[in-house]
């Protein structure tokens, strides 16, 4: 259904190419759907992504990570939960899916959010990581870089 030429890729490449204030709506109408899906759904989103990601201009990804952590911060806890254990569990699983992602670059998009907002996001990837068993949590931590660690506080 969703995978038909990769329909998640094909709108997160769309969006990264969006102004800011079409992107934004945009995304979050699109982040609200996510809730709504089947757990396979979900996952064929995440995989989707995840196989997207790299392809876009990182300066374009940037923008487009940005905006989707920013309208994270504005769901509820329940939600941020959600997206983050299932992109979580998929990299636990799957930690090659993340490798040609610039994960210093990431780690800086994240620290150009306001304090409020890395407060947010790191509150709930600590809670996430906090309730992995041993063996998930060992698998999550190698392929975080240490200084993602630090200031996630994981």
């Amino acid at each position: 259904m969703l995978s038909d030429p990769n329909y998640a890729g094909n709108i997160i490449v769309s969006l990264a190419n969006l102004p800011e204030f079409l992107r934004t709506p945009i995304l979050k109408k699109r982040l609200i759907e996510f809730f709504s899906m089947s757990l396979s759904d979900k996952l064929e989103i995440v995989n989707n992504a995840l196989q997207a990601g790299p392809t876009i201009p990182f300066d374009k990804f940037a923008k487009l990570f940005k905006t989707w952590l920013q309208i994270l911060c504005t769901l509820s806890e329940e939600q941020r939960m959600i997206m983050f254990t299932t992109y979580i569990n998929e990299i636990i699983e799957n930690p090659q899916k993340i490798i040609l992602f610039n994960l210093d670059g990431i780690l800086e998009v994240y620290l150009s959010l306001n304090q409020v907002e890395k407060d947010v996001i790191s509150k709930s990837v600590k809670k996430i990581t906090d309730i992995l068993d041993d063996n998930k949590k060992k698998r999550l931590l190698l392929t975080i870089p240490n200084r993602a660690k630090v200031e996630l506080g994981i």
